[in-house]
């Protein structure tokens, strides 16, 4: 894995993790967990703080994927190269979701997917030594990954079940539905891979929406 560039030193520093823990802390008091405000200030202090330009790498195929991911700002994908030299995104991350490599990270195996940034990105970052102590530390934590594990696997079958059964229109419509606004913030080519259509097919559907909203 690269190495990632660090937030700037001194009070910027300072200031810049202060403002990330907070808004970790926040996202981690909305979730209606049992952890009282100690225990989500370890989990904080535990993570590192990094402050990533776009287009780069966290995670390339090949590497055993050994963290978790938070992401305070910014905008992730999550991706694989094919046999055909082509990419096949499975999954975005904006601001506040987390991310890793499931396989590779639970089975330290090596990844078959690349991570990297599309946008300029704040993130919080444990390793799975870090997370597995604050685990046997904190039960409620490990609750809580359990339940971000089945909601990601329940939003995995989901989306394939949809990609097998939906036509290019219920495909897209899905995705403004789930990612609203994101189709301002990337390349009308990742948004086609991510739904498995062309970029033609997506850009004539677009065109038929517009339409009729004007009609």
């Amino acid at each position: 894995m690269l190495e990632l560039p660090s937030v700037k030193s001194g009070f910027k520093l300072r200031s810049s993790q202060e403002e990330m823990i907070t808004v970790f802390e926040k996202y981690m008091k909305a979730q209606g967990i049992a952890l009282s405000d100690e225990e989500i200030k370890l989990i904080g202090a535990a993570a590192t703080e990094k402050t990533v330009p776009r287009k780069q790498t966290l995670l390339q195929a090949g590497e055993i994927c050994r963290f978790k991911l938070f992401v305070i700002t910014g905008f992730l994908r999550t991706y694989r190269i094919g046999a055909d030299g082509n990419e096949y995104i499975m999954k975005f991350s904006p601001e506040l979701t987390w991310t890793t490599e499931g396989e590779s990270y639970t089975n330290r195996i090596q990844s078959a997917y690349y991570i990297d940034t599309l946008e300029d990105s704040q993130l919080m970052m444990w390793s799975r030594d870090q997370f597995d102590a604050l685990h046997n530390q904190i039960p409620a934590l490990k609750t809580f990954s359990d339940q971000l594990i089945s909601r990601n696997l329940y939003s995995s079958q989901n989306r394939l079940y949809k990609v097998i059964s939906s036509t290019p229109e219920e495909k897209y419509e899905d995705f403004i539905k789930t990612y609203p606004g994101i189709l301002l913030r990337v390349p009308l080519r990742m948004v086609a891979s991510y739904l498995g259509v062309s970029v033609k097919t997506l850009t004539r559907i677009r065109q038929s929406q517009l339409q009729r909203s004007l009609k």
